[in-house]
């Protein structure tokens, strides 16, 4: 078993690293706010640190699950980042939803002290990372990945290596580009089944048999037609997700009409008090406006 370190203890990694503890590593957290890691330690009889390089010093792999860019800078790079507590011949993944810049940024300066790195961000959401189930998409070399892949399998049902660094995060996406599209197309056909009288349920119940069929639709119809919006990945850290693809289609020369349209409506959401909601709440825009 493995000797490992994780940075960042939101809604994501606060049960990753509960399950790499369960697969019987030894694990050691850190978290800007003390008490949620104080908390994780007690709850799961394991360790924590008041710096991310306290944290990393003596392990195998260091794993980060932090918010943005920025995140990621904070608590890898300076005298307190991990880099300064980890030895040469170990390695750093990060989870994070970030651009791929950062994550070739943060290779150059990790090979520079011979640590290995893969950007590796996931996608399951909360449920996905409490249930251990998590998809992730790697980008790093195959040596690297084939060191760490054992370990994350701990939280993971899929790990796939995409390409070089940088290919994790832009997999991811795509990822979300698709899932903006398809929560759109769901919540504009459950606002037409109400107008029109229909029962949602039923309606569901025969286009999930067919080509509609959609995770979205199995996972969020009931609580959309209910108007509940309490379940996970909030509406500003999609719009985080999908501004970064956005910025990356423009140097690219991709064309996102769908994906900017959607990240308007989810700004209209944020303007009705819904940043907290969680991305099925496109609905919730389309029934206010119904009056």
């Amino acid at each position: 078993m493995a000797k490992v370190a994780f940075i960042g203890l939101g809604v994501m990694g606060y049960p990753m690293a509960g399950h790499l503890v369960k697969h019987g590593h030894q694990v050691t957290v850190y978290n800007r706010t003390e008490s949620k890691a104080k908390q994780w330690a007690s709850e799961y009889d394991g360790r924590y640190e008041i710096t991310p390089k306290a944290a990393a010093q003596g392990q195998d792999i260091v794993f980060m699950c932090v918010g943005n860019d920025d995140d990621i800078r904070q608590v890898t790079l300076g005298d307190t980042g991990v880099l300064a507590g980890m030895q040469a011949g170990t390695i750093l993944v990060d989870h994070t939803t970030a651009s791929a810049d950062v994550a070739r940024e943060i290779a150059v300066a990790a090979n520079a002290l011979d640590i290995g790195f893969m950007d590796a961000p996931v996608s399951g959401g909360q449920a996905g990372a409490e249930n251990g189930v998590l998809t992730v998409m790697a980008g790093g070399d195959q040596v690297t990945f084939d060191r760490a892949k054992p370990v994350i399998d701990a939280y993971a049902r899929c790990v796939e290596l995409l390409g070089e660094v940088g290919a994790g995060q832009l997999t991811k996406m795509v990822n979300q580009i698709c899932i903006a599209g398809v929560v759109q197309g769901l919540s504009e056909g459950l606002h037409f089944a109400r107008s029109a009288g229909l029962d949602g349920e039923k309606v569901v119940e025969v286009i999930s048999k067919g080509a509609a069929q959609s995770w979205q639709m199995e996972n969020r119809y009931q609580t959309m037609w209910q108007g509940e919006y309490n379940l996970g990945f909030a509406v500003d850290w999609m719009r985080k997700d999908l501004g970064i693809a956005l910025e990356e289609a423009r140097r690219n020369g991709s064309h996102l009409p769908l994906t900017a349209l959607v990240d308007q409506f989810y700004s209209e959401v944020q303007a009705i008090g819904g940043s907290r909601w969680d991305t099925s709440s496109l609905l919730a825009k389309l029934e206010k406006n119904r009056g």
